[in-house]
């Protein structure tokens, strides 16, 4: 997509302070090249130095800037490089090139049972995830009921979490991160599982901790929920910016695409069908 698709947003303003400031960030892993079956064969090759690895970007020359209070959704398919840059925001992961700055507390929802130790009960995930974000053990007694009631776990305070089901783990990670206001919430598709009731009730606390200042950065493949949670949108497509600026104008020009491809691959699948089949000659 050409170059006047990008907002203005994603430039920056001078004297203007945002809360999250990307800057050109490029992140880059290594993948190894060969299968390696065992942990052995994985030493005696990287002492050997044999290992062989190709270089891949995840995120390339990224830059975004984020005021205090708004709502962004970070929207594309999946290895589209969206999860990667939470990540950068949420210091888990140093950049490769460029620079992310982020003025304030955060609280990270990134992956399903992260942080979550499933040997502990929930009652001691609650305590080790409130340390794990910084908080002091009085001030995690003073929030326990409230956690507790907002999970609706209180049956299985005292239950491994191992016994939990996908949407009893996002329901504890979720009223753990959001138990205090945090400058920036970050939460990467940990709403798609559990019921319905549960789902709407953290869309509701996002709402209410967005109306008190808190800076939301949001992803989800329902663009429905997208559009009502979020103000601003950036598409990202192989670790690329292709469109940021209003939610709308951004999720319906990715819906668009997206129906493009199908209807691309609908008609090429449809191609091969009526060919008729080339038989090979016999012998």
């Amino acid at each position: 997509m050409d170059e006047n698709m990008k907002n203005s947003s994603c430039t920056e303003n001078v004297g203007e302070e945002y809360i999250v400031d990307v800057e050109h960030l490029t992140i880059r892993f290594n993948k190894s090249t060969e299968k390696i079956n065992d942990l052995k064969e994985y030493f005696i090759k990287l002492v050997k130095r044999q290992l062989m690895f190709q270089e891949f970007i995840a995120l390339d020359d990224v830059t975004l800037k984020i005021r205090k209070g708004e709502a962004w959704a970070l929207i594309g398919t999946n290895g589209s490089g969206k999860s990667t840059l939470l990540k950068a925001i949420s210091k888990i992961l140093k950049p490769y090139k460029g620079t992310v700055t982020v003025n304030g507390t955060i609280a990270s929802l990134i992956e399903l049972g992260a942080g979550i130790d499933p040997k502990l009960t929930a009652r001691e995930n609650i305590y080790l995830n409130g340390c794990l974000l910084g908080h002091s053990k009085k001030f995690i007694d003073e929030k326990f009921d409230d956690i507790v009631e907002f999970s609706e776990l209180e049956d299985f305070l005292d239950s491994p979490v191992k016994n939990f089901s996908s949407g009893m783990k996002s329901r504890l990670g979720f009223s753990v991160a959001t138990m205090m206001q945090p400058d920036v919430l970050i939460v990467d598709e940990v709403l798609s599982v559990g019921d319905v009731l549960f789902k709407k009730k953290c869309v509701n606390k996002m709402k209410d901790m967005l109306s008190s200042g808190t800076t939301l950065l949001f992803v989800s493949h329902n663009m429905s929920t997208v559009k009502s949670m979020c103000t601003h949108g950036i598409w990202l497509d192989k670790g690329k910016i292709v469109m940021s600026g209003d939610i709308e104008e951004v999720a319906d020009t990715y819906l668009a695409q997206i129906e493009e491809r199908k209807a691309q691959q609908k008609k090429a699948k449809d191609k091969s069908k009526t060919e008729p089949s080339k038989e090979q000659p016999k012998k």
